[in-house]
């Protein structure tokens, strides 16, 4: 084989994926169920785990021309990096008049943005397989309880923000296992549901 035959193969970068969106969800939802308090213990996670680990996925991703994982994994990675972002600025790393200048319903506007991307990614997500279709439709209740609490104040957005995001973790620890599992043995150990076969047949 000379080199103009060489064939470079990338590993499938969903598992790696999951486990950092499963990761950063489960950290995060523990303060919002106030289990934990504050938020600078959770910035770590959402820049490394959040969004590195994510981004990398998307590069991944984006070497095998797969346009849902790459736009899927690189949007929330590059989410929980605004996030850890202004939760920095309401920490005052960025000092006290950036601290005091911040408009927390501007976030919510961007909460609101990503309900579009996810609602979007959600319909694309239905021709992949029902355990990411599952996962889609709990961050679509994230999102909307994210903005029914932030822009409104409704505090039942909170309780459904705080819930979904506990959700999106445990069944994205399921969803890593399983793409770990079924590619290490070379069988389905785990089942993560076929397409709905409605738009693809």
């Amino acid at each position: 084989m000379n080199a103009n035959e060489r064939q470079i193969t990338t590993a499938d970068p969903s598992a790696l994926g999951l486990f950092g969106l499963s990761m950063v969800t489960l950290v995060a939802s523990s303060q919002k169920l106030g289990l934990t308090t504050g938020t600078a213990y959770i910035i770590p996670w959402a820049i490394f785990l959040g969004a590195i680990a994510q981004l990398f996925a998307a590069a991944s991703d984006s070497k095998k021309n797969n346009v849902f994982g790459t736009t899927a994994f690189a949007g929330y990675g590059l989410f929980w990096l605004g996030v850890a972002a202004s939760w920095m600025i309401s920490n005052g790393m960025f000092g006290e008049t950036m601290a005091a200048n911040a408009d927390v319903k501007q976030l919510g506007v961007a909460f609101i943005g990503y309900l579009i991307f996810s609602l979007v990614m959600t319909v694309a997500s239905m021709e992949t397989n029902k355990m990411l279709f599952t996962i889609f439709v709990l961050i679509d209740f994230l999102f909307l309880g994210l903005a029914l609490s932030v822009i409104w104040g409704i505090e039942v957005g909170h309780t459904l923000a705080a819930y979904s995001e506990l959700l999106i973790s445990l069944v994205g620890f399921y969803g890593f296992a399983a793409n770990i599992l079924n590619s290490h043995f070379g069988k389905v150990t785990l089942p993560v549901g076929k397409p709905f076969g409605i738009f693809k047949k």
